[in-house]
């Protein structure tokens, strides 16, 4: 419930604010109750996300103005607090209605562009300005010249990375042989991991409504929107998951949970498309992909403290650590600066594996605390010990990105003779194999120039 206490703004008080604040819900549907003990068999009517319901005690309080600015101007300069304070002048003071519900949707699209408050520790500035805060292992020593993980691929039969077009086009690749095995391997290490911390398996979709993944904090349109969205003359409004965060946050959008019940912990296996592409020299081969595997972890949390969702990202990079210590990579944890944040993010942190044929940090994991940010988006909230109704605090992290993860591994543990070691770790979900060589399974194609036929 808001606060009705009178405090002066400029042009109009918090009590004003809080009528105008229900007026703007009004006109949403009422969401659908989820708790996690009950269960409906049948869906009596077809969900509708509400406005987000915004924090307007914080947006509006001209107080907050300057750190609110500050704090834009830090991370990617995205967002106007001025301008969303003016169209919320206009929005209270116009009388006639047809204007007043295009202030009204204009006022929610630019409050909706206002990133989430940066963490205090959070290094302000580029890229370069992450601090790295742990280092683990140490780069591995050979007297023998490095293989790419696309030579090495290439090499043992198992990767194809070139002439995909014909069949998917660029930034695509396949996996045979003990390749597609590993694959499998890794996601059913990380699963076994995650289960025993208590995370509860879900299989999500990979279609979603463009609300939900702008509820999380993702653009669906415009020059920086990296989804894919469906033909809409053949779908209704459809898009595909960038990330399973997106599904797992979907899945629990417009209910409510008990504080006893939290934190809750899902994790998921799922592909992940993406429009995003690269030309830089490091990003080739099957760093930067259209679509891979990966395993998502998303918790949520009270918000009677802020402790409880910092606690929480803490303890999602501790199982981070395990998952990457225990594959044998050289890698390092970072802080991220204030500029690599994206809007949701309250405080990231990212590993970054050491990929030793180019002489690269590559990010194969990261985790977030999106404090409220994607809750109040998708009204997600908790019955606190006093019953009164809350926003929770969602957290995110990556447990695999399979392709990522198998650079690593290739480069890293690779042999003299272009065979691969196994990492212990590894082994008992790779059949025990501790090696991988060349093998003559599969079939061996030369491709033609034209296409038009090949020879086995």
């Amino acid at each position: 419930m808001m606060m009705r206490k009178v405090i002066q703004t400029g042009f109009f008080t918090w009590s004003k604010i809080n009528t105008l604040h229900l007026q703007l819900r009004g006109i949403a549907t009422t969401p659908v109750r989820y708790l996690s003990n009950q269960r409906t068999d049948t869906w009596q009517n077809n969900f509708q996300l509400q406005d987000a319901d915004l924090d307007l005690d914080n947006l509006l309080d001209a107080r907050n103005r300057d750190t609110i600015r500050d704090n834009i101007t830090r991370r990617k300069g995205v967002g106007d607090i001025d301008r969303v304070i003016d169209l919320w002048k206009q929005y209270s003071t116009e009388i006639d209605m047809s204007r007043k519900e295009d202030f009204r949707q204009q006022f929610l699209s630019a409050a909706r562009e206002i990133p989430n408050l940066s963490h205090p520790h959070s290094p302000v500035g580029d890229e370069h300005m992450s601090r790295q805060v742990e280092l683990f292992n140490k780069p591995k020593s050979v007297s023998w010249p490095l293989k790419s993980v696309v030579e090495l691929g290439q090499q043992l039969g198992m990767l194809r990375i070139s002439n995909v077009s014909m069949t998917t086009g660029p930034s695509t690749y396949y996996f045979t042989d003990k390749l597609a095995r590993m694959e499998y391997a890794l996601v059913k290490y990380s699963v076994d991991h995650l289960l025993k911390m208590g995370f509860e398996l879900v299989s999500v979709p990979d279609l979603l409504r463009p609300e939900i993944i702008e509820g999380c904090g993702f653009k669906t349109t415009g020059e920086v929107a990296q989804v894919y969205m469906l033909d809409p003359s053949r779908h209704d409004n459809l898009c595909l998951a960038g990330t399973a965060e997106m599904p797992l946050a979907g899945l629990l959008a417009g209910g409510t949970l008990d504080f006893e019940e939290l934190p809750k912990k899902f994790m998921a296996v799922s592909r992940c498309y993406r429009a995003e592409t690269s030309h830089a020299e490091n990003e080739l081969g099957i760093y930067r992909v259209h679509q891979f595997t990966k395993v998502e972890m998303f918790a949520v949390a009270s918000s009677e403290t802020m402790e409880e969702g910092n606690e929480l990202l803490m303890q999602l990079l501790d199982i981070e650590k395990t998952l990457f210590g225990q594959l044998g990579l050289h890698y390092r944890v970072l802080d991220m600066s204030t500029a690599e944040l994206g809007a949701p993010a309250h405080r990231k942190f990212d590993m970054e594996a050491w990929m030793p044929t180019k002489q690269f940090w590559g990010e194969i994991s990261s985790a977030s605390n999106c404090t409220d940010y994607q809750s109040r988006r998708l009204h997600l909230r908790y019955k606190s010990p006093l019953g009164q109704l809350k926003h929770c605090t969602t957290v995110n992290g990556t447990a695999c990105a399979v392709p990522r993860t198998i650079i690593a591994l290739l480069e890293t543990h690779q042999n003299e003779d272009g065979s691969v070691s196994v990492p212990e770790g590894l082994r008992p979900y790779m059949g025990g194999d501790s090696v991988i060589r060349a093998s003559d399974q599969g079939p061996k194609l030369t491709w033609i120039k034209d296409h038009k036929r090949s020879v086995q």
